[in-house]
């Protein structure tokens, strides 16, 4: 590779295990295999050098590409247009299933719509993250790059003479493969890496249509289980599919991000491994995945949490923040000194060392998905009512301490005031769930303690000078996380106190509809620099904002936020003060917000039509 592309310029492939990044043109600069959290194949996105990539492009032609998904689905198109001809590359993944497998296929078709063209095949992985040497075997019909984890087949589609064979048109070189082939008017070529294959063979031309009409029927029938049909409804089925494709399928789990180490400030040191089960973002996605009428991922994934739940309450500990998408905690951080990150931000981390923080308000928002996983008829069994029990437990003795917030923090722990309105939904969704079954629970002691809680947020949690909620106790700065209590029902969105809260994040937060999380300036979080605004927290002022009755003001920001969007309808974790996206791509934190956003302002905007026509 030559140069870094702007992280927006990918689109995101998988098949509900795994997932890989396809930039503007046509190359493979992100997989990892066999599963998100994996060791890498390539990561060119890390270190244009060094971290292997696989591309399919023309060669030694002027040309400029346009890149769109097949509709309903993530199947990826990358046209490629000049003066010469007009060819387009498929890419997509066939979905594995459930079934843990180590064999994964990535299909990259080739067609040649106009004219003619010449194309340039480059194929160079680079196995775990550029730290594992292989070799490349030349077999009779393929060819097979191995390393000393794993193996990765290069697989052919028939007819192999359009685009591979003539002599000297492949060569080996230094354990890399590089081709050249031309195509004209109506050919078709390409090629189905294959993870964990020992035998490449070439792919029969129905093989392959076989495998794209399964992929595209199976997201276009998923998509088709959606109910909802108001505004916006292709940005927010957008997101839902990439939430999906974030979905590690075995166990229902969604990982925040399927990359790592992609910089909140380009040349910075902000530079996370999200390819990790937050308990706190797959559980805000609940309330999106069921607005749309997707129970059965909900399904699932409650029965990832309440395992996670019981593990925690029978041992009488907190939840972990985050864990491996089969349920793991072990995420060990360690820094890539050898690759130099992306244009040049580094350290390059993988794992993650906030693992083992304690952050309180996860709890509230386990409680929260359960709750309203509950009133969907989507109920834990008893020995997890059981656990949870315990887990609310422990909270009622331990909510009252210092813990590393929302966002991670790095510095010394506060009391941070999000992490005490989330310990009370916690609590409160745990009274309503045990009154509205019939279960069992220390009522007196979860009621006293919810009161507490409450009570202490508004003596304590609110400056007075300042006039808003504030981060942490006795301190007067400002956290965009505290945008999402009235969502939670802990003030109503009329309140005087929480309009003017409302009015100083605007002030102090807000930049041109965009916000800021908080300013690391003067709330010290243990990390140098700064960062952009947080796409989350600017779907989290939409619904404020439309809570509060300013609908207007919601949905124009709504709309000016769909403009940050990349071509393709994805988003990363923040919005440089250039405009461009930054952070670990694409975020679900981002898209389920999104959703959220959309179904309510969705919601009050139908209210309001309804009201002025019974006028």
């Amino acid at each position: 590779m030559k140069s870094y592309p702007a992280i927006e310029d990918h689109g995101l492939i998988g098949d509900l295990q795994t997932a890989a990044l396809v930039t503007c043109d046509g190359t493979i600069d992100w997989f990892c295999a066999p599963r998100f959290d994996s060791p890498s194949v390539f990561c060119a996105l890390l270190d244009k050098d060094k971290g292997g990539f696989f591309q399919i492009a023309p060669h030694d032609v002027r040309y400029v590409t346009k890149q769109l998904y097949l509709p309903g689905t993530p199947i990826l198109i990358t046209r490629f247009i000049s003066a010469d001809g007009v060819a387009e590359v498929m890419d997509f993944m066939p979905v594995t299933g459930e079934r843990v497998t180590d064999s994964h296929r990535v299909v990259r078709m080739v067609n040649m719509v106009r004219g003619t063209m010449r194309f340039r095949v480059e194929c160079r992985p680079r196995f775990d993250f550029a730290r594992e040497s292989h070799e490349l075997e030349r077999h009779r019909n393929g060819y097979l790059f191995r390393s000393r984890s794993t193996t990765l087949a290069f697989n052919p589609i028939d007819p192999v003479r359009q685009l591979w064979a003539k002599t000297g048109e492949i060569r080996m070189e230094d354990g890399d493969l590089i081709a050249y082939g031309t195509l004209q008017e109506g050919d078709t070529g390409g090629v189905v890496l294959e993870t964990g294959s020992e035998e490449p063979r070439i792919i029969p031309p129905e093989e392959v249509q076989g495998m794209f009409e399964w992929t595209r029927d199976y997201w276009r029938r998923w998509v088709e289980r959606s109910r909802y049909t108001g505004r916006w409804r292709e940005m927010v089925e957008r997101s839902a599919i990439t939430l999906k494709l974030m979905t590690y399928a075995p166990t229902g789990a969604m990982i925040a991000a399927p990359t790592a180490a992609l910089p909140e400030l380009v040349g910075g040191s902000r530079n996370w491994d999200y390819r990790y089960t937050w308990v706190r973002d797959t559980s805000f996605s609940v309330h999106a995945l069921l607005g749309l009428g997707f129970t059965e991922e909900v399904s699932r994934y409650m029965d990832w949490l309440d395992e996670r739940i019981r593990e925690a309450g029978d041992h009488q500990d907190p939840l972990k923040i985050m864990y491996r998408v089969d349920g793991s905690s072990d995420l060990h951080e360690e820094v890539l000194d050898h690759l130099e990150g992306y244009r040049g931000s580094r350290p390059v981390r993988i794992g993650n060392g906030a693992a083992d923080q304690i952050q309180l308000d996860i709890h509230g928002e386990a409680l929260y998905a359960m709750h309203l996983a509950d009133e969907q008829g989507i109920r834990v069994s008893h020995q997890v009512w059981k656990s949870t029990v315990r887990l609310i437990d422990w909270l009622c003795h331990n909510w009252d301490q210092r813990d590393a917030g929302i966002w991670e923090s790095r510095h010394h722990p506060r009391n941070y005031t999000f992490g005490r309105v989330m310990s009370w939904v916690a609590l409160d969704r745990a009274i309503r769930l045990a009154t509205r079954t019939g279960r069992p629970g220390d009522m007196s002691c979860w009621t006293e303690q919810r009161n507490r809680i409450y009570n202490q947020v508004m003596a304590r949690g609110f400056h007075r000078e300042r006039g808003s909620f504030v981060q942490a106790y006795d301190e007067n700065v400002l956290d965009a996380a505290l945008l999402y209590m009235p969502a939670v029902g802990f003030v109503t969105p009329t309140d005087p106190l929480w309009l003017s809260t409302l009015e100083s994040i605007e002030r102090d937060l807000v930049s041109d509809s965009l916000v800021h999380r908080y300013d690391p300036v003067h709330s010290p979080d243990g990390l140098p620099g700064h960062e952009g605004t947080f796409n989350m927290c600017t779907f989290w002022y939409v619904e404020a904002l439309a809570r509060s009755g300013r609908l207007d003001d919601a949905r124009l920001t709504l709309e000016k936020m769909f403009t940050f969007s990349n071509h393709l309808g994805l988003y990363a974790e923040e919005i440089a003060a250039t405009g461009e996206q930054i952070g670990n791509y694409p975020q679900a934190f981002s898209h389920l917000a999104l959703i959220n956003s959309a179904l309510a302002v969705n919601d009050l905007l139908d209210a309001e039509a309804d009201a002025r026509r019974r006028r």
